[in-house]
C-alpha cells in the first residue's frame, strides 16, 4: 500500500508534488495456510505460497491518522475456509489496535460493570434470538446467494474473534457467535436504535445528534463527478483503518461465478469487518455511502423484532457483494429490514457516468431511506443532474419518511434546525457547493467549520449563539461547557467530524481515494487530547494532537 500526502498550500490539481510514501518494508504481513492432512488452519508470518488468506498491514496512525489494511483470499479454497481465514489473518495483524479500540469504545458496555443490567439481558435475548433465526435461514436456504453471503460474513467475524483469542479452529456444525463479543463492534449503529427500542435507561444518542455529512457533486462542465463523506462520531472512536478486501467468494455454494463486489475499499475501525461510517468503493463500479437519519417516533419501535430481521451491518455487506446496479443494491438491502441503524443510503454507479456528458442513462444515482417498518427508494439521477449536487446531513429527504419518523414534531418543538431545507448544513451546502471545482475545493468544503463567524452556524436559543455543531464538519468540543442549549446535540461533547473521504471518476477506476483523519482544523483550533476538556477519557493508541494532512491512498495489490 502506498500513500501520498498533500502538504501546505500545494494545489490538488498538481496533486502530491510533495510526497510522503508509506514504507512498505515496515508493513506487517501474515498468511493463513491450510493443512489438508490435519484439516487445520495455521498462521505464518510473511507472504507464503498457497495461502488461503493474506493480510498486509501498515500502521501510520502517528503520522497520517490512518492505518492501512489489505486482506485477500485465494479462490483455490472453498468459500467458508476463505471467509474464516480472512478474519484470522486480520486479527493477526491488528490485534493490538483491536484491544485498544475495545477499551476506548466498548469496555463496560453490557460487561460486568454495566449500569443497566436489565437492558443488557434484553439485548442479549434479542441478539441470541436473531442469531438463531439467521441460523435457521442459512440452514434452510444454504444454496441461496443472499444467505450464503450472510454465512460467510459471520464466519469471517468468527475467524476474527478466534484469531484474536488465539483459538484458531475452523467451526464445524452449527456456527456460534458470541452475542457480546466482536459482534458489538459490528452493531455500533444498530445498538443506538436498539437502546431506544429496548428501553435502555440511559441512551447513547442525544436529541439531534448528527452522524455524517455527504456531498455528491458534478464539477463544472460535467468533467467529473466527486463523491465525498465526513464521518461524525465520538472522538474516542478515532483509531482508524482504511481497508481493502479482495475476496474470491462464489455467489453461492452451487455456482462457480465470483461475487460481483469482489473488491471493496472502505474506511473502517479495528475489529470491524465492514465500514460503519459508511463509505465504500466497489469493484462493481458502485460507490455506496450513507448518513444516519434515525427515528424519533416511538410508535415505530414495535417493528423492531429479532425474527425476520437481518441487522443493518449484514444487509449492507450482502448488498455490496452481490449488487451490480443501484436498483439491485436497494432491492437486496431492503430485504429483512431490521429497523435499526436507520440511514439515508446513496448509491453512485460510475459505469453510467460519462465525463462531459454527465450520464448515459437513469441509474447513475439511487437513494434509499430506511426507518422501522418502512423503506423508500428512488432513482434521483435527473435531480442530481439538474441541481448539480446532492447533499446529505442526517435529515430524511422523502416526505413520507420525514413525517413517519417524527420530523414534523421535531420542527414544531425545536424549529427549523430539524427541517430538511433550512437546517444549518442544508443552507451551507446550498451556499458553498458552487465553490467546488476540483478535489482540493471539495476537501475544503467537507472540512469546513467557521462557526464563530458564519451566520449560518448561529443557533437560536443557544448561549453563546454561534455553535460548533452547525457546520459541515462539526466540532462540538469547542462549544462552552457552561453554555445553555435547547437540545443535546448542541452542547459541548467529545463529538464531531472525525474524517473526510473523497473519490473522483479517475481515482475510483483504481479504487483510490483522498482521506483526512481527525477533527477539522482548517478554521478552528487543532483538537488535542491533552488540552481538551476530555483529556481523562480513555483514548489508548491515539495521537495527542490531530493535525493531519490529506493522504491519497494507492493500493499495492
Amino acid at each position: 500500500m502506498k500513500t501520498s500526502v498533500s502538504r501546505g498550500s500545494v494545489a490538488f490539481c498538481r496533486l502530491f508534488f510533495f510526497i510522503c510514501a508509506v514504507n512498505v518494508s515496515r508493513a506487517q504481513i501474515y498468511s493463513a495456510l491450510y493443512d489438508e492432512k490435519t484439516s487445520r488452519l495455521f498462521l505464518r508470518e510473511g507472504l507464503q505460497p498457497g495461502s488461503v488468506a493474506v493480510a498486509n498491514f501498515t500502521d501510520h496512525i502517528s503520522n497520517t491518522g490512518w492505518a492501512y489494511l489489505e486482506v485477500s483470499t485465494s479462490g483455490g479454497y472453498n468459500d467458508t475456509l476463505q471467509a474464516y481465514a480472512a478474519g484470522v489473518v486480520e486479527a493477526a495483524v491488528t490485534s493490538q489496535l483491536i484491544y485498544k479500540h475495545w477499551m476506548n469504545t466498548l469496555m463496560g458496555y453490557c460487561g460486568p460493570f454495566s449500569h443497566d443490567v436489565s437492558y443488557c439481558q434484553r439485548l442479549k435475548d434479542y441478539i441470541t434470538s436473531n442469531l438463531q433465526w439467521l441460523t435457521q435461514q442459512m440452514d434452510a436456504h444454504a444454496d441461496a446467494p443472499y444467505w450464503h453471503q450472510v454465512r460467510l460474513s459471520l464466519l469471517q467475524l468468527r475467524g476474527l474473534e478466534d484469531g484474536y483469542n488465539g483459538q484458531i479452529e475452523f467451526p464445524t456444525g452449527s456456527l456460534s457467535i458470541n452475542p457480546f463479543g466482536f459482534l458489538l463492534f459490528q452493531m455500533g449503529g444498530d445498538l443506538e436504535d436498539l437502546e431506544a427500542a429496548l428501553n435502555k435507561s440511559s441512551q447513547s444518542r442525544t436529541v439531534g445528534s448528527g452522524s455524517c455529512s455527504a456531498l455528491i457533486k458534478f464539477l463544472p462542465g460535467l468533467k467529473d463527478l466527486l463523491v465525498s463523506h465526513d464521518t461524525w462520531n465520538n472522538y474516542q472512536s478515532m483509531l482508524r483503518i482504511l481497508k481493502r478486501y479482495s475476496f474470491t467468494y462464489r455467489t453461492s455454494p452451487t455456482e462457480k461465478e465470483i461475487i460481483p463486489g469482489r473488491i471493496q475499499v472502505f474506511s473502517s475501525y479495528p475489529g470491524s469487518i465492514f465500514s460503519g461510517d459508511d463509505f465504500y468503493l466497489l469493484s462493481t463500479g458502485l460507490v455506496t455511502l450513507e448518513t444516519t437519519i434515525g427515528n424519533s417516533n416511538a410508535e415505530l419501535w414495535r417493528f423492531v423484532r429479532p425474527r425476520g430481521a437481518v441487522m443493518e451491518w449484514l444487509r449492507n455487506i450482502v448488498a455490496n457483494r452481490l449488487a451490480q446496479s443501484g436498483q439491485a443494491w436497494t432491492d437486496i438491502f431492503s430485504k429483512y429490514n431490521s429497523g435499526t441503524y436507520n440511514n439515508q443510503w446513496m448509491v453512485i454507479d460510475y459505469k453510467a457516468f460519462v465525463p462531459g456528458q454527465g450520464y448515459t442513462k437513469q441509474g447513475l444515482f439511487t437513494v434509499l431511506e430506511q426507518i422501522p417498518g418502512m423503506i423508500v427508494t428512488a432513482d434521483k439521477t435527473e435531480e442530481l443532474f439538474q441541481t448539480g449536487y446532492w447533499a446529505s446531513y442526517n435529515i430524511p429527504y422523502f416526505e413520507k419518511v420525514f413525517n413517519a419518523s417524527g420530523g414534523q414534531e421535531l420542527v414544531q418543538k425545536y424549529g427549523s434546525w430539524f427541517s430538511f431545507s433550512d437546517n444549518p448544513r442544508a443552507q451551507i451546502f446550498r451556499r458553498n457547493q458552487s465553490l467546488v471545482t476540483d478535489i482540493e475545493s471539495m476537501v475544503r468544503l467537507m472540512r469546513y467549520n467557521n462557526y464563530e463567524e458564519d451566520p449560518l452556524s448561529r443557533c437560536d436559543g443557544c448561549d453563546p449563539a454561534q455553535n460548533g455543531e452547525n457546520s459541515i464538519s462539526a466540532r462540538s468540543d469547542l462549544n462552552p461547557g457552561n453554555g445553555s442549549y435547547p437540545f443535546g446535540a448542541l452542547k459541548q461533547r467529545p463529538h464531531g467530524g472525525t474524517d473526510m473521504k473523497v473519490t473522483s471518476a479517475d481515482m475510483f477506476s483504481r479504487l483510490e481515494l483522498v482521506a483526512v483523519s481527525g477533527p477539522t482544523w482548517d478554521q478552528v483550533p487543532v483538537f488535542q487530547w491533552s488540552s481538551s476538556p476530555y483529556s481523562t477519557l480513555l483514548h489508548m493508541g491515539h495521537p495527542d494532537r490531530w493535525a493531519f494532512q490529506p493522504v491519497h491512498v494507492r493500493w499495492s495489490t
